[in-house]
């Protein structure tokens, strides 16, 4: 029933792939990322949006290129690999796998938070093994229901912004950019915002499924960015204007809070029903995306052979994804990780840097080089802007993996 190593069938067109990007970054992020930036830049906020908007493009430009250059599944483990050396791919690998996996049970809790804060676990867990099956069935499937879960989270994020830019409530004087928090709180909000944008590069660990991928990847990268990027400004001004850079940093839901202070309450239990539904969209992609790279890592022995067995019928690594959904669903059974998963901010900027690592050594000019650079130093500073415990925890999951990656070179070559 299985076929070991076998490609996967390429059926995703600009379309599918744009959505599946969509799908990744207009998640639970969005309603939940603007109350802790406003916290830490102030009425930086929207600076804070800038900077995490130009690194997030650099890391998109970057992985398209990259992307168009070795379209397979495993996103920058594979361009590392290719570009800079085994290590680096693993460690772009390890940090992909480790901190998304975290991410995934956080989005599993995020659902059952929102649809029965009673039975929050054995939400999640349902949610784990429903959205587990969809994607076991073919990742056609995955794209249709990826569909619609973005375009009712659009809906829903419009009239947010519809309703709050007018209502009486609405002051353009509570837009005025300075910088309260500081410079170094303007980069910390840059660097959790940038967990909300994280998401393109579940185009690119799709690439061995998508067609003619030295087109439709470096086409839908940026598109799906962009259209992220002007939703995400368009809601931060509505929920700004309205609430003001000091409430909505002690807000714990923002969107719904600034409905709320609209004047149409109305609205709560609808934003919340969105929010449910774009936690449900990002775990849908983030499954798809670890279980691609897992595949991968699995193909080059870093990871147990026996996941990168692709199903003859379905064409999925079915292995590698049942894999995932059950260390997921274990993890979202038994341990609330929402209020520990910085180190997977971490993960994910260490994760790009690579990638701008990488890409730099596609081109000697100095113009296709600058692009790179800029991503690469934007990492950095993020990663290392975010709070104290999130770096700690992040550098130290790293430490585990070159730990391993270490001692398995030294059994094989033992």
């Amino acid at each position: 029933m299985t076929s070991s190593g076998a490609g996967l069938r390429r059926t995703l067109g600009v379309g599918d792939a744009v959505v599946i990007g969509l799908g990744s970054m207009i998640g639970a992020g969005i309603f939940a990322a603007l109350g802790p930036a406003a916290r830490a830049a102030g009425s930086g906020l929207l600076l804070g949006l800038a900077a995490a908007a130009v690194v997030a493009y650099c890391n998109a430009t970057s992985s398209a290129r990259l992307a168009a250059r070795y379209p397979a599944s495993g996103g920058t483990y594979v361009y590392g690999r290719e570009r800079l050396g085994p290590f680096w791919g693993y460690l772009a690998g390890w940090s992909f796998v480790v901190g998304k996996t975290a991410s995934c049970a956080a989005m599993a809790l995020t659902v059952g938070a929102y649809v029965w804060p009673g039975q929050a676990h054995a939400v999640a867990v349902a949610a784990v093994v429903a959205l587990t099956a969809v994607n076991y069935g073919g990742i056609q499937k995955s794209a249709w229901l990826t569909r619609a879960i973005v375009a009712v989270v659009l809906a829903v994020l419009a009239s947010v912004v519809v309703v709050c830019l007018g209502s009486g409530e609405s002051d353009a004087g509570r837009l005025d950019i300075g910088t309260s928090g500081g410079v170094g709180g303007v980069l910390q909000a840059g660097a959790l915002l940038f967990f909300a944008f994280a998401g393109y590069a579940r185009i690119a660990t799709l690439g061995e499924e998508v067609r003619d991928p030295a087109r439709t990847i470096p086409r839908a990268i940026p598109l799906a960015l962009g259209i992220t990027l002007a939703v995400y400004a368009c809601v931060a001004v509505a929920v700004l204007s309205v609430l003001g850079s000091a409430a909505l940093g002690h807000a714990a839901a923002p969107l719904s809070d600034a409905v709320r202070a609209a004047g149409v309450p109305g609205l709560v239990p609808v934003v919340r029903v969105g929010a449910a539904i774009a936690a449900l969209g990002s775990l849908l992609a983030l499954i798809l995306g670890v279980s691609r790279t897992t595949l991968a890592m699995a193909r080059d022995r870093h990871l147990p052979g026996a996941l990168s067995a692709v199903h003859p019928r379905f064409q999925v690594p079915h292995r590698a994804e049942l894999a995932v959904g059950a260390v997921v669903a274990l993890l979202a059974a038994t341990v609330d990780v929402r209020g520990a998963i910085g180190f997977s901010s971490f993960g994910v900027l260490a994760y790009y840097a690579v990638a701008n690592a990488s890409a730099w050594t596609l081109d000697p000019a100095p113009t296709a080089r600058a692009v790179p650079a800029v991503g690469l130093l934007g990492c950095v500073v993020l990663a290392f802007a975010l709070p104290g415990a999130s770096v700690v925890a992040g550098a130290g999951v790293l430490v585990v993996g070159v730990v391993a990656y270490g001692v398995r070179k030294r059994v094989r070559a033992g």
